[in-house]
């Protein structure tokens, strides 16, 4: 049995390598494409707002090419958001790591003075709560919005070893990483903070968990699978709505 169930996991792990290598060849170009901080006007109102640049940070298995509904609904209503890939080896890759690369592609992008606004969906907005509340990130945004985040935790991870799975292992209720985040929300309490959740998500268990201690809390009204969050119309309205407010 246990020989059965290394084999399955051999073959799980060998197409999970093939499926991330498209995707990160996808990404690059995606990346590679970026031309720098966006206009911050936003036209189509009376009065123009001028916003800060847009990042937005991708989560687990996933590359920027999550935020391509997202940046379509926004075109036109503020700058085209940055989006770095950062690749977190299939888990391998601690979250404070992944910080560092977060810190290391605005840095590339905006130099190091640019006010931000940052949306970190999933993982992306535990990757970014990292660098905001460890790393001196809080210094240079405005706006953090987590969307589907498992700021506290979630269920779905506990099952995971710490090795090969770090970053997993980062997201089980009670780790290490999230008892220093939560031992010291006070780089948060500047910072404009919004957590947009839905109840019935089952990647982050229990759902209603996936709010940042502080800040405006926004759930879902629809029961919609994890990354439905990013793809469903209604849902990436909501997500808008918020990345437009005033």
């Amino acid at each position: 049995m246990v020989r059965l169930a290394g084999l399955a996991f051999d073959r799980l792990w060998a197409g999970c390598q093939a499926v991330a290598g498209a995707w990160q060849r996808a990404a690059r170009r995606d990346q590679d494409g970026y031309l720098g901080p966006p206009p911050l006007q936003s036209p189509g109102s009376p009065l123009d707002v001028v916003y800060p640049p847009l990042v937005l940070v991708h989560g687990l298995w996933d590359t920027p090419d999550l935020f391509n509904t997202l940046k379509r609904t926004l075109a036109g209503r503020r700058g085209t958001p940055f989006t770095p890939y950062l690749p977190h080896g299939l888990g391998v890759v601690p979250l404070d790591q992944l910080a560092i690369q977060l810190n290391q592609a605005i840095e590339a992008a905006f130099g190091p003075d640019q006010i931000l606004d940052v949306m970190g969906f999933s993982m992306g907005g535990l990757i970014s709560r990292t660098w905001i509340q460890l790393q001196g990130g809080h210094q240079r945004v405005r706006r953090f919005t987590s969307v589907a985040s498992p700021q506290q935790g979630t269920l779905a991870a506990q099952v995971w070893p710490r090795w090969p799975l770090a970053s997993v292992a980062d997201m089980k209720l009670g780790s290490d990483l999230l008892r220093r985040l939560n031992g010291d929300p006070g780089p948060l309490a500047a910072i404009d903070c919004c957590s947009i959740y839905c109840v019935a998500d089952v990647m982050v268990v229990p759902g209603w968990t996936a709010v940042l201690p502080v800040g405006r809390r926004l759930a879902f009204p629809l029961h919609l699978a994890h990354h439905e969050l990013m793809a469903r119309p209604e849902a990436v309205e909501l997500v808008t709505s918020e990345l437009l407010r005033q």
